[in-house]
């Protein structure tokens, strides 16, 4: 792994772009730690400790920026939801499904409409943890002092989302997985410590179930069905082309940790749309908090479906089969056109199930080592379930775009 790196970072191309996405990880956590103008941290600190729920959920993904009530308190959430927004109009709406289908020209303007999305969802959320923390008394501030805030908590998550687009174009990674990912490795200390100051059970058996819960993300992630296509020989200008066999790669989470991330932050809406609704308050922080029963198996079934949503925006049958036909290949013993499609829907179907299933387990399997298990909550909630199933995720797909851009040089690279 040191030879790998070491080999990474003798190309300037790719020490450039490594040396891009640190510094915007730098600016990200030095944003972190800035409060917002005339906010007494201290004071939302304890009363989110005393709280806790949903908000420890949207403080790790926020790096603790929500506790500080810093510049970047919103984190990249409201990009995300704006996202899922978009995602799920383009089914309904004819004119998004069109620009779907115009290629690169068409995703811009699909992204365009979701910066702006972002921008009306950020100032919606920061208005309700405003007059949330004011309501509570931990917030002093008059009309005026109560715009700024909510602008600049505004302006933070605008920044947040231009700086994860920049990290995707000039850095390494997806920028907005990237940040998740920093903002998830900030809560590893407080489990580190967690684990230490635990019972003498939970400090044998919790690095075990850690380590089991880490090999299983990285072995589903990697699990995929080789579906074998045969191309037969034919005439392309005045050359005869020769036929070959090669083989589809289906993987197992064709999604990856996009479905998690989905439910998260769809999750964090109704907490942040009661605080606009006093009566609806006292319901969500009684049955809605994450442990509960109803929460978990809405969690759960939120990963499922968006995995197979996801799945099906990355990976059309259709579209697939035809391109096989366009170029003389096929599936033996399968007839091209419908027929393929058919059979590659119901493969990535059987695939898709169980690959669901096993991220909704992972994800609800912290709130049960909490209730029956007598785990800390900060051991659990930071070193398990969503953050280890987005970390690892997040990991290994960093690791295959190193991986590619190794493989373009020559050098041997890490994955094997």
């Amino acid at each position: 792994m040191l030879t790998w790196l070491a080999n990474a970072w003798r190309v300037p191309e790719l020490r450039r772009r490594l040396l891009f996405t640190a510094m915007i990880l730098a600016l990200y956590r030095l944003g972190s730690w800035i409060p917002s103008p005339g906010v007494n941290a201290d004071s939302i600190d304890q009363y989110l400790s005393r709280t806790g729920g949903i908000f420890n959920l949207l403080n790790l993904f926020s790096g603790g920026a929500l506790s500080q009530f810093s510049v970047f308190a919103l984190g990249i959430m409201p990009y995300v939801t704006a996202s899922i927004i978009l995602q799920l109009m383009t089914v309904v709406v004819p004119r998004l499904s069109e620009l779907q289908k115009e290629g690169e020209s068409g995703y811009a303007k699909i992204n365009q409409y979701t910066r702006y999305l972002t921008v009306v969802l950020s100032a919606a959320q920061a208005l309700g943890y405003a007059f949330l923390f004011k309501n509570q008394g931990v917030l002093e501030a008059n009309a005026g002092r109560m715009v700024l805030i909510i602008v600049t908590l505004t302006v933070g998550s605008t920044l947040l989302m231009w700086m994860g687009e920049q990290i995707t174009k000039r850095g390494i990674g997806n920028g907005i997985s990237i940040l998740i990912f920093a903002s998830i490795l900030t809560s590893l200390p407080l489990g580190v410590t967690a684990w230490w100051n635990g019972g003498p059970m939970e400090r044998i058996f919790f690095p075990l179930i850690a380590l089991g819960i880490v090999a299983s993300v990285v072995f589903v992630q990697e699990g995929q069905r080789r579906i074998p296509i045969q191309y037969a020989k034919r005439m392309v200008g005045r050359r005869m082309t020769s036929g070959g066999a090669t083989y589809m790669p289906l993987r197992l989470l064709m999604a990856g940790v996009i479905p998690v991330i989905f439910a998260a932050a769809v999750l964090a809406f109704p907490p942040t749309m009661a605080q606009y609704f006093p009566a609806t308050q006292d319901f969500v922080n009684t049955y809605f908090q994450p442990g509960d029963w109803l929460y978990l198996v809405i969690e759960g079934g939120m990963i499922i479906v968006f995995t197979f949503f996801y799945t099906a925006v990355q990976f059309n049958p259709v579209d697939q089969a035809d391109n096989l036909r366009k170029h003389s290949g096929y599936i033996p013993g399968i007839r091209p056109g419908p027929p393929t499609a058919q059979y590659l829907d119901r493969v990535l179907t059987r695939l898709t199930l169980p690959g669901s299933l096993f991220l909704a387990a992972v994800a609800v399997a912290p709130s049960l080592f909490i209730r029956y298990g007598g785990f800390s909550q900060a051991n659990a909630r930071a070193l398990g379930g969503t953050s280890v199933l987005i970390a690892v995720g997040v990991a290994l797909d960093t690791m295959r775009q190193m991986e590619s851009q190794m493989m373009m040089r020559n050098y041997e690279g890490f994955l094997r």
